[in-house]
């Protein structure tokens, strides 16, 4: 199923960069119970974020709200990441994270959100590229689901334990 094109099923979805006015905020959304493995902590990928752009690097964090509620987070980055066994993948445009707060899943915000992001990477925010990339642990068959709908294959790397995958922009 090829979710690329799909109409948004909560219409009131949409991505806010984030800023001082809002990351206290996202800083309190929570995944689910027995999710915590899956995915770094707001707090965390948004010093990350800090971190990155200090390196003069290309990072985009977001709020995902439905109208004036929270629901999620995500963070994009570009030939951001430099570490030592980094995957070829990440070379490219990145989902580096992406989280739906445990109190909003299930509604289908993850595969809203995600439809907004692509929009969001196909407008090349930092210059046009070939490749979108990101990344889950093994056990967490939702999230393959999820990036197998939209197109994303995986490219036989791996990040530590998580699985990396591609989807051609």
């Amino acid at each position: 199923m090829d979710n690329t094109n799909c109409e948004l099923k909560n219409k009131g979805l949409h991505l806010v960069k984030t800023d001082k006015e809002n990351f206290w905020t996202l800083m309190d959304l929570r995944v689910a119970k027995g999710q915590e493995n899956f995915v770094a902590s707001n707090a965390v990928s948004l010093a990350q974020a800090y971190d990155t752009l200090a390196d003069g690097k290309f990072v985009q964090a977001f709020g995902i709200w439905d109208g004036d509620t929270p629901v999620g987070f995500a963070m994009i980055g570009h030939n951001s990441e430099e570490y030592e066994k980094m995957p070829e993948a990440y070379r490219h445009y990145c989902l580096w994270r992406f989280m739906i707060d445990q109190r909003y899943q299930k509604r289908g915000y993850g595969r809203d959100a995600l439809k907004l992001l692509l929009d969001y990477i196909r407008s090349f925010p930092d210059g046009e590229d070939t490749l979108w990339s990101t990344s889950w642990e093994a056990e967490n068959e939702v999230a393959a689901k999820l990036y197998h709908d939209f197109g994303f294959i995986e490219n036989g790397e791996m990040d530590g334990d998580e699985i990396v995958a591609v989807l051609e922009l």
